[in-house]
């Protein structure tokens, strides 16, 4: 079951430095006092949890609202949630190695990639192994833990993957990663709508064009939808396609 954050009024002391540690912009300022004020954004890994000097923090079941400590009914454990998406507390000017992920191993960063090469042979390499290599572009990739204001978004061509296309297809890298911008989610496990924070990453960045691949199951219609609705509420006119991927790896869609 997801976690999520539980913020303990009478001890939050409107300090800010737990929405200075939550850059997945979960948390804010209002009145004073902490607010938990997007659920989807929540990572529910409670990287906030140490830096707050009050105590005021704690992780609690997002259902069930029982806090994440032995012998706590959670009858406390008053919620403030708001579906609007949060604000950007990010500023994008900051170098990108300031922008950490919840968890420490899933800090923000471009990853360079040579150019594509032509021919045979170029600099003595194999064109065929080269192409071989990974072509991820950024980290991380997970949809819930991309920063919205991640500064690999300006003028990206993005691709968005559901998690089993990279299984399933076997060129996934070479004929789709290649020059995009990669987030990847599965709209059936991830308890959230990615369409908030789909939309609040079109709003913030020029993105040039979007590529969904998904599985040809029911369930991964849930990401195009999720695509689909972010266009529509970032009221931005982008060009979009969607490329379906057959449980045997062939291209049955385009």
């Amino acid at each position: 079951m997801k976690k999520i954050i539980r913020i303990d009024e009478e001890k939050c002391t409107g300090c800010g430095t737990c929405v200075n540690t939550c850059h997945e912009g979960a948390l804010q300022l209002v009145n004073g006092k902490a607010r938990l004020v997007s659920e989807s954004y929540c990572d529910g890994l409670g990287a906030c949890l140490p830096n707050c000097p009050s105590g005021a923090l704690s992780l609690v079941d997002r259902e069930t609202g029982m806090a994440d400590t032995p012998g706590n009914t959670g009858k406390n454990a008053h919620i403030h949630i708001n579906r609007e998406p949060a604000g950007n507390h990010i500023n994008s000017g900051h170098p990108l190695k300031d922008i950490p992920c919840g968890c420490p191993g899933s800090h923000a960063k471009i990853i360079d990639r040579k150019p594509a090469v032509t021919g045979t042979m170029a600099y003595g390499v194999n064109i065929q192994d080269y192409e071989n290599e990974s072509q991820l572009r950024q980290w991380p990739c997970q949809i819930r833990l991309v920063p919205v204001n991640a500064p690999y978004f300006d003028n990206a061509h993005l691709l968005v993957a559901a998690d089993c296309t990279a299984y399933a297809y076997a060129n996934m890298h070479r004929d789709f990663m290649r020059n995009k911008i990669t987030i990847i989610g599965c709209p059936k496990l991830d308890d959230t709508d990615y369409s908030e924070k789909l939309g609040e990453i079109l709003k913030n960045h020029d993105i040039k064009s979007i590529t969904v691949v998904r599985m040809q199951v029911p369930c991964c219609r849930g990401i195009v939808q999720a695509v689909k609705q972010a266009l529509i509420n970032s009221k931005k006119m982008i060009p979009w396609n969607v490329v379906v991927i057959s449980t045997d790896g062939n291209i049955v869609e385009v």
